[in-house]
């Protein structure tokens, strides 16, 4: 077997030649997943006290976030944003691992035309800026970061999030009795409503159950789903709300699975896993920014816990804003 020499500083020695570069996830606590087959991120480096480009790379078929017309799940790219947050908490501005994290916003805009699912995963760089980084004490508190997500040299996606940390100690007495309880007494799971009205194809990723009024569903709670609920939680997570939004829009949009392609989303208050959510919707005014929009509003005892503007190019045939 042929050797290759290595010269360094005037001096030589053999050496073997350098391996190549090996592809692999972050590591799964990073992203707070349980499941490193959930785990959408590769690798990461710092540019500048503000900017970081990540990696990542999703899979041609996912058990959850699945193909619409031959297209990566627009989802699929909002989970993608959610763990960057993490990812860089944890990694970069040393959060420990253990603290908690609240979702406060996300907003999600894709571009379908390169969304299109190839022959092999798609590859994906991450130009990453963080405009608001809080501290206390040299500790983390809260980020906000804002992502532009390329495949192919071609941007697939652009969006942002914002979190807020909180220690242990400071969680507990946030939330009270309900922190750290996965256990908490929660309304029976009911009924799903059509999976294929709402752009699903088994019932059991359904989250909304029918309420006998048009464009009112109850919030449908699985915690056993493994994708969902990944890990046991004290509330329901946002990525299960944005989840009810698409849903509830799908319904209203086509009737049916469609691509959407923009979410706005704001996270005001903890929605509980024992108390019943409402989540309603309106459409915004016609064409709204050239797009057929809704706004879904999930509520917990008359209160808002979500609300998520939901974007889609109006159906084809249909006229051009302001015609």
């Amino acid at each position: 077997m042929s050797e290759t020499t290595v010269r360094m500083d005037s001096t030589s020695r053999t050496a073997r030649p350098v391996a190549p570069q090996l592809t692999t996830t972050v590591p799964r606590e990073y992203v707070h997943r349980a499941a490193m087959a959930e785990v959408l991120l590769t690798g990461w480096r710092r540019s500048d006290e503000r900017r970081f480009s990540v990696t990542g790379q999703w899979p041609r078929l996912h058990s959850f976030f699945s193909a619409v017309d031959g297209l990566h799940d627009p989802l699929l790219a909002a989970e993608t944003i959610r763990q960057v947050g993490s990812l860089l908490a944890h990694a970069e501005f040393g959060t420990p691992l253990g603290h908690h994290f609240l979702l406060r916003d996300l907003s999600l805009t894709v571009e379908p035309r390169h969304l299109a699912i190839g022959g092999v995963p798609a590859g994906l760089d991450l130009d990453v800026f963080c405009p608001q980084i809080r501290t206390r004490g040299g500790e983390l508190t809260g980020l906000r970061y804002e992502a532009v997500v390329r495949r192919d040299g071609q941007t697939v996606a652009t969006g942002g999030a914002s979190f807020v940390c909180a220690a242990p100690a400071v969680y507990r007495r946030l939330r009270g009795e309900r922190a750290a309880r996965s256990d908490v007494r929660r309304p029976p799971l009911t009924a799903p409503v059509p999976p294929s009205s709402v752009g699903r194809s088994a019932a059991y990723d359904v989250v909304l159950s029918p309420t006998g009024e048009e464009h009112l569903w109850r919030l449908r709670v699985d915690t056993g789903h493994p994708v969902l609920f990944d890990h046991p939680v004290d509330h329901i997570p946002g990525m299960v709300l944005l989840e009810a939004a698409r849903q509830a829009a799908n319904s209203v949009l086509r009737g049916g699975a469609c691509v959407l392609t923009g979410f706005t989303a704001e996270f005001p208050r903890f929605a509980e896993l024992d108390l019943e959510c409402l989540i309603e919707i309106r459409r915004l005014p016609e064409q709204f920014h050239g797009l057929s929009s809704v706004l879904v509003t999930g509520r917990q005892e008359g209160e808002p816990v979500f609300t998520c503007v939901v974007s889609a190019p109006p159906p084809t045939g249909s006229p051009a804003p302001g015609a």
